[in-house]
């Protein structure tokens, strides 16, 4: 479908939305308000939602895990897993390389003594299929390149496994529906879903949201989110690659595969405001483009504006490209003053005047890995019953990036309802190694109406 016309495909906004899947939205001040004094009353941690923070998960029987996509992501959260806590193990392995396999297999062996059998190594774009028949496993790690990603959840919920799920879930609207449903199923079976969002599991972020959920900058009105960095890796085809098996080993700079960096990076900090802001955008309005990018089809740099009930905005950029400044962070103001978050150890609430408001306290309350922290978190919910699904919260902020994405590719303002609607699906039907017909090596989305020749 041509990128500026997938609205004019979409289906009918009932239709795309069959499952009444209205948010909750929370209020920017969190509470009830009482009308006679309009003092806000505040909520707990435990109200809020806020995790533990333990730094092992407690002891309980053997916990099983196989791990779908042995890449070099798959293969950390791999070790997170089994760092989380004790007697837990990876018994299954599955990819569509078996370098990358083999490679992975090394890693646990060398590094906790985990062996995975030969038998429990498995290969293909369906070998995934077999370990949810596998009854001794009790939890899947999902981190194949995001496509795929939406389908793996679908049948992992249906398998009644409990799941770690890679950030973004999915590169288009189609699939984040699949998602949303999906997170509703795992809701009703109980089951566990922690996602890769990490930032969501770092006290600083949780201490920082509590304040600003119990009103210490007031009604909140606008944010920013970025994620400007310099260039990331590339890999060009080989000899003897396909199109197929050249797009997934680059797939970070392949639009089908990763859905741009938009997604993949700018996720974290759009994932952020959308937690902190506690709705979705009505509109977002985009550009971007690309300058530098040596493989693939994926843009260099974002700059998205989002438009929210009663006048609030957000700001969203995203930037692939050396030499120039970068800026990973997020900053959520209100009408008495904004927070000021990142990863950096520096999370402080500020008013207009410049004055500190609030700060964590990084000295007597540590911040723990959040790569290892969210693998102590769903271990520690499934050992203990504190059932954790974040899957739901982690489809809205990916479609909150593509909304933003296919604004700047199409050079149109989209609307929320339109890209909740929205047919649009990347990728082929079915999976192969061999030509990709659709696919053109450097050729990216180009916006608007080309110039018409000059008058001679």
């Amino acid at each position: 479908m041509k990128r500026r016309d997938f609205l004019a495909g979409s289906a009918m906004l009932g239709a795309g939305i069959p499952l009444g899947m209205a948010p909750t939205v929370l209020s920017s001040c969190s509470g009830t308000t009482d009308s006679k004094t309009s003092n806000v009353k505040t909520k707990s941690p435990e109200e809020l939602g806020m995790y533990s923070f333990v730094d092992i998960a407690p002891d309980g029987k053997p916990l099983k895990a196989a791990l779908i996509g042995c890449g070099d992501r798959g293969t950390g959260a791999a070790t997170q897993f089994l760092k989380s806590g004790p007697n837990v193990s990876i018994t299954a392995l599955v990819d569509v390389f078996p370098d990358r396999m083999e490679t992975c297999r090394k890693v646990l062996k060398e590094k906790f003594n985990n062996e995975v059998a030969d038998a429990n190594c498995f290969f293909g774009f369906d070998a995934y299929k077999k370990v949810m028949e596998m009854s001794d496993i009790e939890v899947v790690l999902l981190c194949t390149p995001t496509h795929f990603r939406p389908e793996q959840f679908k049948a992992a919920v249906e398998a009644g496994k409990h799941i770690f799920m890679e950030k973004p879930c999915a590169v288009d609207p189609t699939g984040i529906r699949t998602v949303i449903a999906s997170a509703k199923i795992a809701t009703s079976k109980g089951l566990t879903v922690v996602t890769g969002n990490q930032r969501r599991h770092r006290r600083d972020y949780w201490e920082a949201y509590i304040q600003v959920q119990n009103g210490m900058i007031g009604d909140l009105v606008s944010a920013s989110a970025h994620w400007d960095q310099g260039a990331w890796w590339n890999k060009r085809k080989q000899a003897g690659w396909s199109d197929m098996e050249y797009c997934i080993r680059n797939w970070f700079n392949i639009l089908w595969l990763s859905g741009d960096h938009l997604l993949d990076q700018a996720i974290h900090n759009i994932d952020i405001v959308t937690w902190f802001m506690g709705e979705r955008p009505t509109k977002a309005v985009g550009f971007g483009g690309r300058a530098q990018r040596l493989t693939g089809d994926i843009y260099d740099f974002f700059s998205v504006d989002y438009y929210y009930n009663n006048n609030k905005r957000m700001l969203a950029t995203a930037r692939q490209i050396d030499g120039c400044d970068g800026n990973v962070s997020e900053q959520v103001y209100g009408t008495k003053g904004m927070v000021q978050l990142n990863d950096r150890g520096e999370i402080k609430i500020l008013d207009y005047s410049g004055n500190v408001m609030w700060e964590y306290d990084y000295k007597s309350k540590p911040v723990k890995n959040p790569y290892d922290q969210e693998h102590v978190h769903l271990v520690e919910s499934i050992r203990l019953n504190k059932k954790i699904n974040q899957a739901e919260d982690l489809a809205y902020s990916t479609q909150v990036a593509i909304q933003g994405r296919e604004a700047a590719y199409t050079g149109k303002p989209i609307t929320w309802d339109e890209i909740m609607a929205s047919n649009l699906r990347y990728g082929p039907e079915t999976y192969a190694m061999g030509p990709l017909p659709f696919y053109k090596e450097g050729v990216a989305p180009k916006p608007g109406k080309a110039p018409e020749a000059p008058i001679m």
